[in-house]
């Protein structure tokens, strides 16, 4: 399975893809994951060439099991040769018969402030439920750490309810985090 999702333009924005990683991508991530404020909420973090090859690749691997669907987000903007990497969003946990699967995301610092993030978790979001509605998929969650505020309020925006507070669990989520949820049929 592979998908190309689409976010229409906006009068304040251009049109944005979504699309499978692909080792072409690989620069453009490592830059992104150079921005302190991203690396601070990610679990894992590229921080080189070799490491990003590797991030890519365990993104395929991801999508050839039919598992997680991770998609690059690119600007498409008219005026540029090629569309830029602005985000990542992606569908963990899925299964047949799982009631519910995880979304994630996150925007390079080039692109924040601008809508990204919750027009492409808006894109996926749909995606996911028409994809995998069949499957028994009735409701995504999502969860950041309490300090993200951005990433509250995008899942705000998306109408992804507030849930429950996390404990936290170090090494990985060294602060408490916030579980939102959203169901396909509200």
């Amino acid at each position: 399975m592979s998908a190309i999702l689409h976010a229409a333009a906006t009068p304040a924005a251009p049109a944005l893809v979504l699309r499978p990683w692909s080792l072409d991508d690989v620069d453009a991530l490592v830059e992104a994951y150079r921005d302190r404020s991203l690396g601070r909420w990610a679990t894992s973090r590229p921080e080189n060439r070799a490491e990003g090859v590797r991030w890519v690749q365990n993104h395929q691997r991801g999508w050839a099991a039919g598992k997680q669907f991770a998609f690059a987000v690119l600007e498409a903007d008219p005026e540029a040769a090629a569309p830029r990497l602005v985000g990542h969003v992606v569908l963990k946990d899925v299964a047949p018969g799982n009631p519910s699967a995880e979304a994630g995301y996150w925007t390079a610092s080039h692109a924040r402030g601008r809508g990204i993030a919750s027009r492409a978790l808006e894109t996926l979001t749909t995606w996911a439920f028409e994809t995998f509605q069949a499957d028994g998929l009735e409701a995504l969650e999502l969860l950041h750490q309490v300090d993200n505020v951005a990433s509250c309020l995008v899942a705000q925006k998306c109408r992804y309810e507030f849930a429950r507070t996390l404990p936290a669990a170090p090494p990985l989520y060294p602060l408490d985090g916030h579980l939102h949820r959203r169901c396909a049929h509200p």
